[in-house]
């Protein structure tokens, strides 16, 4: 992971700015139900915590084990549009079951199908994203993509906000508007999106054989142990959104958690990338683990709505510091011929991570309340932290 690589000052590749802002729109869309989601399963649908720990962790695990099989797939067709245009379609399509839906079973179905179609798009986005960025740029490009799908994660919970205070706290409602973003998103991507001529060629064999698989340098693998660490000290954010609700915030201000969270997130993920180009990335990494324990430190002791608000700025400065730094790390150590299985792979272990993650958030919260469950991601973000100071002292990292 070395720090010397050249930075320049030519433009990012419009595909790059193009799959950016399709995201934002997904977002958009996705937020708008996920930032009511946890509160209206729990106060509408008579759901408990750790009901939604177990869903939530579900659902993204959902989407971690599907990017395994469609980044395979990308590396093997060389047709990463076609699979990325598929995950959004199908995301867009499943958007109009929530409102429709009427019992718990039939929005866990919903949120399960709509991870699928996450699933499907992640990993061929991102290999498309390297593919389409200059080496010298991939830190930067992956922080400009992540920076505009947080734009959409925060755009969304303030939509959510608004369209709550203004139909006074229709559920259904806000999660009919969501369709319209996620229908633009598809738009976008079909419209102006090209696969780049010059990607490395088709697969002849099955991606996720041994021998292919065995491709996948040590250094790879070391990136997504330390990643799936990271992942057990950073459980879902539906969390944070049972926070605000645990200190008796309203309703239609519970999504201001996310906001928050994600205006920091947007704010600090294109910088951070922008600056790991430059410098050793594992440092960033470390800062980004220091960041997320006083997080967790901050909710687990939160009197009022200042600190949860101030935990969950943290929280997204700590994924700013990290996400888009970790994709980048992916690209940097993966053939360009296995990027779609490289990024599938890396998806599945941190998928996993995030389910054991939750559902142990969701316990805790159950038998001991929040406090617990922040201390004990405070504990695991340390454990994270000793972990990547061993890798870079293998890397040779001064």
């Amino acid at each position: 992971m070395p720090a010397d690589r050249p930075r320049r000052s030519h433009a990012l590749p419009a595909g790059v700015w193009v799959l950016g802002f399709v995201s934002m729109f997904m977002d958009v869309s996705s937020e708008m139900v996920h930032a009511l989601l946890p509160v209206y399963l729990v106060a509408v649908l008579g759901a408990t915590t750790l009901e939604v720990g177990v869903i939530e962790g579900i659902a993204e695990a959902t989407a971690a084990i599907t990017k395994v099989f469609s980044g395979a797939l990308s590396d093997w067709l060389g047709k990463r549009k076609l699979l990325a245009g598929l995950g959004y379609g199908l995301a867009a399509l499943v958007k109009p079951v929530f409102p429709l839906a009427t019992s718990l079973g039939w929005v866990v179905a919903a949120r399960f199908v709509d991870r699928v179609g996450k699933g499907i798009r992640g990993a061929p986005r991102d290999a498309l994203v390297a593919d389409i960025a200059p080496p010298d740029q991939r830190g930067a490009a992956f922080g400009l993509r992540q920076s505009l799908d947080t734009v959409g994660a925060f755009l969304g919970p303030l939509a959510a906000m608004a369209l709550m205070w203004a139909t006074a706290g229709a559920f259904r409602t806000v999660f009919w508007v969501a369709v319209i973003p996620a229908l633009l998103a598809v738009v976008l991507l079909v419209a102006l999106v090209k696969e780049p001529p010059h990607r490395a060629a088709p697969l002849r064999r099955v991606p996720l054989r041994r021998a292919e698989l065995a491709r996948l340098s040590h250094r790879y693998w070391a990136v997504v142990a330390v990643a799936s660490v990271f992942t057990l000290a950073r459980f879902s954010e539906a969390f944070l959104i049972l926070r605000g609700q645990s200190i008796a915030l309203p309703d239609d201000l519970i999504p201001g958690v996310l906001v928050v969270m994600n205006l920091a997130y947007a704010l600090s993920a294109y910088p951070a990338g922008r600056l790991s180009d430059g410098m050793e990335r594992l440092h960033l990494l470390l800062l980004g683990l220091g960041v997320l324990v006083a997080a967790d430190l901050v909710l687990a002791f939160a009197g009022g709505v200042a600190e949860v608000l101030l935990g969950a700025a943290l929280w997204g400065l700590h994924m700013g510091l990290t996400q888009g730094i970790l994709a980048t790390l992916v690209a940097d150590e993966a053939p360009a011929a296995l990027r779609g299985t490289a990024f599938g792979m890396f998806n599945l272990v941190t998928g996993a991570a995030l389910l054991i993650a939750s559902a142990l958030a969701g316990a805790l919260w159950t038998e001991a309340g929040p406090e617990a469950t922040f201390l004990g991601g405070a504990v695991l973000a340390l454990l994270s932290a000793s972990g990547l100071l061993a890798l870079r002292r293998r890397s040779g990292a001064a």
